[in-house]
């Protein structure tokens, strides 16, 4: 099999578990090593020590801006460089109507969110400014392109990973830095088991739901769809790609739903003033 990241050193936030996981994982079986940064200590030291040689992590609490420099300056010291960053990791947030919405967990949800995302580009593109060259992936969401698919703050900081994407493509593509976006809908992770009202170890059961609901009929989201995602995003095939938000959604953001369309069966044209037939 062809290594699309032989020699690459990569970053990934939030990856012990879930999207991050099932990245590092691709990453490593393409010839990469990864440093891996998570606020769970006990799965992140469990999941490196699977991973081998390829990997080392470190405890990172996204809202800690020296927390997400350290992560970044050990993938320097350690493999001598940083090709990759994946801003990953990430939370559902705040839940509820805007007028109850308590001012305390909106602001956490954001400094997770959108803060996170921030200090990852920050640092990454401290040093590949250094080296003239790497590729800045962040989570978005399909709820970061339209309305009504998440809560207020989850849905404020997605769209606002949007824009930073944008604009930190046209500050550092001088400098040969790719920086893009993936808007994904629901995948079947701990997060959305969670937040589908199952165990959150409860994949199955995600898979199912997911399945029912997906535009692409029976066909779930699963971690490995963003991972595939990534991979291409970090990789050479995607060279020419910069701002980019790349919807991973079987659809959903053009309107396709797991139901018919409206317009699924034929009628005679429809003219003016109610006429119909030519």
């Amino acid at each position: 099999m062809e290594q699309r990241l032989s020699g690459r050193v990569a970053v990934i936030t939030g990856g012990a578990s879930g999207i991050g996981a099932a990245t590092a994982e691709k990453f490593v079986e393409h010839g990469a090593k990864v440093v891996l940064g998570d606020i769970q200590q006990g799965p992140l030291d469990e999941f490196v020590a699977r991973l081998g040689d390829n990997a080392i992590g470190l405890r990172c609490d996204v809202t800690n801006e020296d927390d997400v420099a350290a992560l970044v300056d050990l993938a320097v010291s350690h493999f001598g460089r940083i090709d990759v960053m994946f801003n990953n990791a990430g939370i559902v947030g705040a839940i509820g109507p805007m007028d109850t919405t308590p001012t305390s967990e909106w602001k956490f949800s954001l400094d997770v969110l959108l803060n996170g995302v921030f200090y990852g580009m920050k640092h990454a593109s401290r040093h590949m400014k250094v080296q003239g060259s790497g590729s800045i992936i962040s989570m978005s969401s399909t709820a970061g392109v339209m309305g009504g698919l998440g809560p207020h703050a989850y849905a404020a900081a997605k769209h606002a990973v949007v824009g930073l994407t944008k604009n930190l493509a046209a500050e550092v593509g001088s400098n040969g830095i790719r920086v893009n976006c993936i808007a994904a809908a629901s995948m079947a992770t701990p997060m959305v088991a969670a937040a589908l009202g199952n165990e959150h170890t409860n994949i199955d059961d995600t898979l199912t739901a997911l399945a029912d609901m997906s535009p692409l009929r029976g066909r779930p989201g699963r971690a490995d769809d963003i991972a595939n995602a990534v991979l291409w995003l970090a990789s050479d095939e995607a060279g020419y790609i910069s701002g980019h938000t790349l919807a991973v959604d079987a659809g959903l953001t053009t309107g396709s739903t797991a139901g018919d369309p409206n317009f699924a069966e034929y009628q005679p044209i429809m003219r003016e003033a109610g006429n119909k037939g030519l």
